[in-house]
């Protein structure tokens, strides 16, 4: 059986599936990397909602995917990016997510951090920046979750140079219980983070970013670096303190990053293995063993649907991710929070799919076969 797919030149191409997905087996906790997926929210298809209301979440679907991720013995990163927060996801929401998430973790025993950030506010001072960053510091800490301090759009706003980003911060360490992660995610997710610690040189800003870490080494447990910048990921993990790790963030080049070289290696929170669960534990599995080479031929491949995903404008790969999670049975619908099916064109979606495939991504090729196809319909393609 051939199903056809269209393209970008406006054509139809004839594509065949894959059989038999790809093989996974399960296995022992990782040992030689800490990893994350960064888990999407499932949207309730049957609410009566518009893109400017708040998001309606099935939460017996979204819990369900998090218990996905945590029996292939990765770490859930809770509403953060991938979850829509700041894209649909408010804050009422993200809190209501976070206090789910923590309790269904704390009932499985899977490892959840969860971001914290400023949403509840779309403007204010400086003091207005910090409080809202404690309250929802609170909220995690509280939740039994370690705290992701995500990048603020309020305080990008607000900040006047490197100065604010450094009291603002130092304060949120000082009062923070436990050590947390660092996010530095880049304008390519989110326009509104342009020049983010205080500069557009990103030579600059990252010797202010450095320089929060140096000032609180004991209350950053790691970094979680979202540039799309390979070079400048390894140069940054380079100038850590000792014992605080990097996490990458790097869809594009996540695997050279992961493996590492002789001078040091990230670890792995990314919004690509949430499609990739299955596979990429598998792939660290294998690295567990010292066998880099064996790691590299499972990942690698991987790479190619990333960079699809992820491409520009980037913000907007979180389609391609609820597209492949109903596509693999995730979920029974294809319907997002905002509205964001409608983000990626036809044809995006169609090379989405043929990757995946490709890869063996799905648990039950004919279900993904079929949705496809309705989808196909739906738009007017006939096969």
């Amino acid at each position: 059986m051939t199903i056809r797919l269209p393209d970008s030149a406006g054509g139809l191409r004839t594509y065949e599936p894959r059989p038999e997905p790809f093989a996974v087996t399960a296995g022992a906790p990782f040992t030689s990397r800490t990893v994350f997926s960064a888990a999407h929210v499932v949207a309730d298809p049957f609410a009566d909602t518009s893109p400017d209301s708040p998001a309606a979440v099935d939460w017996d679907a979204t819990l369900a995917f998090r218990r996905h991720l945590w029996s292939h013995g990765l770490g859930v990163a809770e509403a953060m990016d991938t979850a829509q927060r700041g894209m649909g996801l408010d804050w009422a929401g993200a809190a209501e997510l976070i206090r789910r998430s923590a309790a269904e973790a704390r009932a499985v025993g899977g490892r959840i951090a969860c971001g914290v950030g400023t949403d509840q506010i779309t403007a204010g001072s400086l003091a207005e920046v910090r409080a809202a960053y404690e309250e929802q510091l609170a909220l995690v800490e509280s939740s039994g979750a370690q705290a992701i301090l995500m990048a603020s759009r309020a305080l990008a706003a607000a900040a006047s140079g490197p100065e604010d980003y450094l009291e603002v911060y130092g304060h949120l360490l000082r009062q923070a219980a436990e050590p947390v992660v660092l996010h530095w995610l880049g304008p390519m997710f989110d326009p509104a983070l342009e020049g983010y610690w205080g500069s557009a040189d990103l030579d600059a800003a990252t010797d202010t970013f450095l320089e929060v870490i140096a000032a609180h080494p004991d209350k950053v447990e790691g970094i979680k670096v979202s540039l799309l910048d390979a070079r400048r990921e390894i140069d940054i993990r380079r100038r850590l303190p000792q014992g605080v790790r990097c996490y990458t963030g790097d869809d594009f080049n996540y695997p050279e990053l992961i493996a590492g070289d002789d001078k040091g290696f990230s670890h792995a929170l990314l919004g690509i293995f949430d499609p990739l669960g299955p596979l990429a534990a598998q792939a660290v599995r294998v690295l567990d063993t010292g066998d880099v080479k064996g790691f590299r031929e499972l990942l690698d491949p991987t790479v190619e649907l990333s960079r699809h995903l992820f491409q520009a404008p980037t913000r907007f790969y979180k389609t391609g991710v609820v597209f492949l999670a109903w596509l693999a049975g995730h979920q029974a619908h294809f319907t997002m929070v905002g509205g964001l099916q409608s983000a990626r064109s036809l044809p995006h979606l169609a090379r989405a799919y043929e990757l995946a495939d490709g890869l063996g991504l799905f648990p039950d090729p004919k279900l993904a076969e079929e949705r496809m196809r309705n989808l196909l319909a739906l738009y007017g393609v006939t096969q």
